[in-house]
């Protein structure tokens, strides 16, 4: 009998292609989401990819009766995988109660009800944004961790400090943080991708919306930072890699081969990209010219960040195998689909 694990959020960009990976490897998954950055329409697309329909529940996670009654019922879960959480950076800027508020009920509330009803595995969805402006490069786990310039990054510093004093005080529990650099790239079947609602806050879907005539010009956020070209360097990582890094956390959870109660891991591929490389590199791959202007800086961002992935290659036996031209293809192929929907 296949084993059964939660995943919050599973509607959400990461969140779905980590559902489809479980399924493809014959778990039983329950999504829960209350589709408020996310759409129902993504649970069409993970059937369609993997011939199972996940189970769904809509609830919400700050509400703790419902989370209560819903781990409850699905209390026979092995791991919860969690991802339910706001994550743009300059909307936290604006709206930091809203943040603080969503992501961390979401987080206590999940992580007080999964240990009343024995689930003891747990998988963070967190960010390199925890380490701040990084006083060395590359970012190894071993560098402090600060607090970020925004309240979406100090939501996932604080959610690892709680998950630290958990694991002291709560047996039973077994972590697992995950710290994503820049998640980029869609399913290669082109039916599963990223799908913001509104306006895009993040690079690549802004790129296809533009390229698809969707916005009208793509924004770039600086380009008088001390990089290559001016323009922020981030470390783009395929959402589909991310997900096989979930899957690889999850079994070492599973096989109790954890060296500590809360192991933490940097995601990426440890390659640099600067935002006009990256859109250079999506012209060149997609035949396309973006139409793109340079604006100011946008309030939280950071100059470069890319990651030491050694840790997680050594201890999770994972390393990213797609570049950054598998990236930006599937990116364009899943835009192309979307506008085929329409």
């Amino acid at each position: 009998m296949s084993q059964k694990i939660i995943v919050t959020g599973g509607c959400g960009y990461i969140g779905s292609h980590t559902v489809v990976t479980l399924i493809s490897n014959n778990y039983d998954v329950v999504i829960i989401d209350n589709l408020s950055n996310s759409n129902k329409k993504t649970l069409e697309r993970i059937t369609k990819i993997t011939g199972t329909s996940p189970h769904f529940e809509h609830i919400d996670l700050k509400n703790p009766e419902q989370t209560k009654s819903v781990f409850k019922k699905h209390n026979d879960a092995v791991a919860v995988i969690h991802f339910a959480a706001y994550k743009a950076v300059a909307e936290s800027v604006e709206k930091p109660l809203m943040y603080y508020r969503n992501n961390l009920l979401s987080l206590i509330n999940t992580l007080e009800f999964q240990i009343e009803e024995g689930i003891s595995n747990f998988i963070f969805s967190s960010s390199a944004t925890v380490y701040g402006a990084p006083e060395t490069l590359p970012i190894t786990e071993e560098n402090k961790v600060q607090r970020p310039f925004s309240p979406y990054g100090n939501t996932k510093k604080i959610a690892e400090e709680v998950l630290e004093d958990l694991v002291k005080t709560s047996s039973n529990l077994a972590a697992i943080s995950l710290r994503y650099f820049n998640p980029i790239g869609a399913h290669k079947s082109g039916f599963l991708g990223e799908l913001p609602n509104g306006i895009p806050n993040n690079l690549m879907p802004y790129i296809t919306q533009t390229a698809a005539g969707i916005r009208k010009e793509l924004q770039v956020f600086g380009n008088d930072y001390p990089t290559k070209d001016g323009t922020p360097v981030r470390d783009y990582i395929h959402v589909v890699d991310l997900a096989e890094a979930h899957l690889k956390a999850l079994q070492r959870l599973l096989n109790k081969e954890q060296d500590k109660p809360l192991e933490v891991y940097n995601l990426g591929t440890g390659n640099g990209y600067s935002v006009l490389e990256i859109i250079k590199s999506f012209e060149r791959t997609t035949n396309t010219t973006l139409n793109y202007k340079i604006v100011d800086r946008r309030p939280g961002d950071v100059e470069t960040l890319y990651a030491d992935t050694s840790l997680a290659e050594k201890k999770l036996n994972w390393k990213a195998k797609r570049d950054i031209d598998d990236m930006i293809a599937s990116s364009w192929k899943w835009e192309e689909n979307l506008k085929n929907e329409q």
